[in-house]
């Protein structure tokens, strides 16, 4: 029979030896991997040995084509729906027509098998009929058949149309993306005429659009939350006759004595103490039903996480058991008939994405990582209205780390409007770095803050441009509150406070030393979490049970904070007390006239700051959205006051001292110290202690005083501070969470130093590691799905399967790819699959048609990053911070020796730290 060629083949004498002609079926084929089948289980325990292999082939980059022209090929999406519900469970590049439910993962692969007809995972650049950008592309008449038949040429390469969307908890492909992007630009800017020209400076407006929506749907909510808060905070100590939905303040209009404002006890009509009894009860009954109403919603985005992947929670749980990252080291092959009957059961990990204040799992999202739901609507529905009862609750709690993750929830569904970031989670990122930086940006009236946060805390890759654009999506957040002026002051946060006294030089020490006690406070913090979490949260009806630690903190937060001023105030204004300068009005009682209303006050002061400090300490990490910013600031500030009237009463006491006579003879107890700045300094240097923020800090006390004078204190304490916790306490309190949840962050800040290489944790090779196209570039699909589960069963679900031809790699396949390729056969039992095209196939017109070979090549990545065996670790490090690689293959003399995949380089860092050796 005549031969006809197989796509564009390379010629047979660039082969060592000819492959004998290829069957049409599986069962005809048989005998090329009979042998393969029969040594598997004997190679489940041996390495496969690393022999001189045939002359490495001409690139298959030149030889592969875009998809396969086979009557065997499926079109998958004209057997998909036209319009699919979205909801929060869509994965984290959800699109209109995504059909996966993200609830919960599978514990195994066979789970995953035999669902497999109900779980098909899409292409990603199908069908977005309904995209906003689309929709005004096809109304400037822009051609995309034709723009997409001028690359054609371009296409025959990994970064196809094909390529599928992100699993669960998996990692994101940062160069795939980044080249894919450029592939979609070079297409773009193909045509050179008026509609071609006009469509691409949309398509460059899209950021710029999308950031200021995000901009303005942040101050949105922030505002609802802001107005919504404010008006049920007080309800626990009374309301207002005329209109129960004002506060105190509103009600009253700065009024000392306001007939207007009515509290429970009054409304009763009772008589001392009876009423003072009956505002005491009913307060703490309205702390406790908040609070378990907060809990109640945030329970409802309760998640399952399989017991395959290692994560521990998504959630801020100290109390959470840690499970050791996969090391990929396997035992083989599991029969499929025994596994689930070998196998201990281990329970599923259970996280509530809308408790605590998600910043922790908002960077390792930045950093490439994959949760679905967790920036979905419902969490950030649930979210914004649970946050509201946990603030009117009175806890010590904040909801400025809330903000971030709401703020990025917003970014992540507004993607959704172009298809640019829609189907690219690298330039997703990108945008959800802007909106992270337009939470704190709302959040503490700071736009330049919340640049610096994102910059600083929880993006991973920040180009200049996304710099700018976060600059402007946080001046329209900022624009937008101020015109919705939620306070009413036509202020943009509540406790923005202005200095007029400038500092004197011998507060600098003074200064020095409100950093060193914040930052050993901050770290002291950090450790009295951890304990309590590790000891009352271990209590099994606790950790069972989360509302119940709910409201026995709501409960013990009402019975001791209403017998004290400060602690009954909401964090926020308390902060704005502390730190706001004495004028002749000021009710707040902090302002003392003598040196005995200085020694009251300090005593106030001090029982006060411990009473803050143990409710914040035992709050955090509760099942309700809790943020740890102000209520630290809070701490500090506190100490920072009391600091503040100590040098103030030395000073009453002592005024000849030379080095403040001069100060002292003015007259005024705050001629020489004004103790708002000191509680400021600390409030800032106390959170510096928790989060290990430094610039950003610093920059926002700047924006929250606009003093000049007093940067120089503010970035003072910040760095002594600082310096202090690191030495105290290595981890900041989400650096903590990080490394006790297990999360796969490689922290770009890190730099360890090695003394090992990288074949030193590379596994040894193993058959059902490899996919061996050595006999014949035909493999049967039932041989993948084994190999494919396998991976599943280790928690490799962002694995990757590497093709070899007498040892010398020839490509690799992603395991979500090869797992979308797989379910598209119509009959997979039968099918087989071409995993190279270097051969010819002969006549078939007398063949049936129906097991034609299946085209695997598009899914099939030509070119994966290899590094030599002996390559130094310093190297491996910088390849997938830098790069963003989920594994590198191994070569040894150009033979392909292992796969290192991210997570075992993580294990591997995270090892490195216990050991004391980073």
């Amino acid at each position: 029979m005549a031969n006809r060629p197989l796509g564009r083949y390379p010629h047979p004498k660039h082969f060592a030896t000819t492959p004998p002609p290829m069957s049409r079926s599986a069962q005809a084929h048989q005998a090329f991997h009979i042998e393969e089948e029969d040594d598997e289980e004997e190679e489940d325990a041996t390495p496969t040995p690393r022999t001189t292999g045939l002359a490495t082939p001409t690139s298959p980059t030149a030889t592969r084509r875009l998809h396969s022209a086979r009557t065997s090929d499926i079109d998958l999406r004209s057997r998909l729906p036209s319009r699919l519900q979205l909801d929060e469970h869509s994965n984290l590049l959800a699109f209109s027509d995504g059909i996966r439910n993200y609830t919960s993962a599978p514990n195994t692969a066979a789970h995953r098998r035999s669902s497999r007809a109900s779980s098909i995972l899409l292409p990603k650049h199908h069908n977005r009929a309904e995209s906003l950008g689309v929709r005004l592309a096809t109304a400037l008449g822009f051609d995309r058949t034709r723009s997409e038949a001028g690359l054609a040429e371009s296409k025959v390469s990994l970064f196809t149309d094909e390529r599928v969307w992100y699993d669960q908890f998996t990692s994101t492909d940062w160069v795939h993306d980044s080249i894919a992007d450029a592939f979609r630009l070079r297409d773009l800017r193909s045509r050179k005429d008026f509609r071609g020209r006009l469509y691409a400076w949309f398509d460059g407006a899209q950021g710029w659009i999308l950031v200021a929506i995000i901009g303005i749907i942040t101050a949105s909510l922030a505002y609802f939350i802001t107005i919504t808060e404010t008006s049920i905070f007080e309800l626990k100590e009374g309301f207002c006759t005329g209109d129960w939905t004002l506060n105190r303040s509103s009600c009253c209009y700065g009024e000392k004595s306001c007939s207007a404002w009515k509290s429970w006890g009054q409304r009763l009509g009772l008589a001392d103490p009876g009423r003072r009894w009956a505002d005491f009860i009913i307060y703490v009954t309205f702390v406790v039903i908040f609070a378990i109403a907060s809990c109640l919603l945030t329970l409802l985005t309760r998640t399952e996480m399989p017991s395959n992947y290692s994560m521990t929670t998504l959630d801020e749980n100290l109390a959470a058991d840690p499970k050791p990252l996969s090391n990929n080291e396997d035992k083989g092959p599991i029969d499929e008939t025994t596994a689930h009957v070998d196998t201990p059961h281990i329970p599923s990990t259970v996280y509530y994405p809308a408790a605590g204040s998600g910043v922790a799992e908002v960077k390792v999202i930045l950093s490439g990582f994959v949760v679905h739901g967790y920036l979905g609507v419902k969490t950030l529905i649930v979210k914004t209205f649970a946050v509201i009862l946990s603030l009117a609750s009175g806890m010590s709690l904040g909801k400025e780390g809330p903000y971030v993750h709401i703020a990025t929830c917003v970014g992540n569904i507004a993607c959704r409007l172009f298809s640019k970031y829609n189907h690219n989670d690298g330039k997703r990122r990108e945008v959800l770095s802007a909106a992270a930086a337009s939470g704190v940006g709302v959040a503490f009236g700071a736009p330049i803050g919340g640049v610096l946060f994102s910059l600083e805390e929880v993006s991973y890759y920040f180009p200049p441009k996304t710099l700018f654009r976060t600059f402007f999506c946080c001046i329209v957040a900022s624009l937008s509150l101020k015109f919705l002026n939620p306070y009413g002051t036509g202020k943009i946060v509540i406790f923005e406070v202005r200095y007029i006294t400038d500092w004197r030089f011998f507060e600098i020490f003074v200064f020095i030393l409100l950093g060193v006690l914040s930052g050993a406070l901050g770290a002291f913090f950090i450790k009295a979490c951890a304990i309590w979490a590790r000891t009352f949260r271990k209590i099994p009806v606790i950790k069972r049970w989360p509302v119940l630690e709910v409201a026995l903190v709501a409960l013990v937060t009402g019975l001791i904070s209403f017998w004290n001023r400060y602690t009954k105030l909401a964090v926020t204004e308390l902060l704005f007390e502390l730190a706001s300068p004495c004028k002749l009005d000021t009710l707040s009682g902090l302002c003392p006239v003598n040196g005995d209303q200085i020694l009251h006050m300090l005593r106030q002061l001090g029982i006060a700051f411990v009473i803050k400090s143990f409710l914040t300490t035992i709050t955090f990490g509760i099942k309700v959205p809790a943020g740890i910013y102000v209520p630290s600031m809070v701490v500090g500030g506190l100490l920072g006051r009391f600091v503040g009237h100590t040098v103030q009463y030395i000073i009453y006491t002592n005024p000849d001292v030379s080095i403040w006579r001069q100060c002292a003879a003015e007259g005024g107890l705050e001629s020489c110290v004004t103790p708002g700045v000191y509680a400021l300094i600390a409030a800032g240097a106390t959170m510096c202690g928790v989060t290990r923020l430094s610039v950003t800090l610093a920059v926002i006390l700047f924006e929250l005083t606009g003093s000049l004078d007093h940067v120089l204190p503010f970035s003072l304490a910040v760095l002594v501070a600082k310096w202090t916790a690191d030495a105290v306490e290595p981890l900041s309190i989400y650096d903590l969470l990080t490394a006790m949840n297990s999360y796969p962050l490689l922290d770009n800040k890190l730099r360890p130093v090695f003394t090992t290489d990288l074949g030193d944790i590379t596994p040894a090779v193993r058959s059902h590691r490899v996919i061996d196209i050595s006999n014949s570039p035909l493999v049967p699909a039932p041989t993948l799905r084994r190999k494919l589960d396998h991976l599943h069963r280790v928690g490799e679900v962002d694995g990757g399967l590497p093709v070899v031809r007498h040892n010398i790699l020839v490509g690799l396949i992603p395991a979500p790819d090869l797992e979308f390729a797989l379910d598209k056969l119509d009959e997979e039992e039968k099918s087989l699959c071409m995993m190279l095209q270097t051969a010819t196939w002969p006549d078939t017109e007398d063949v049936d048609h129906d097991h034609d070979p299946t085209d695997f090549t598009p899914f099939i990545d030509p070119a994966p990053v290899a590094l030599d065996i002996h390559s130094p670790m310093d190297l491996v490090f910088q390849c997938f911070v830098k790069l963003g690689l989920r594994y590198i293959c191994v070569l040894r003399d150009g033979q392909y020796a292992g796969l290192v995949h991210k997570k075992t380089f993580v294990k591997y860092i995270k090892d490195l730290e216990h050991a004391g050796e980073t």
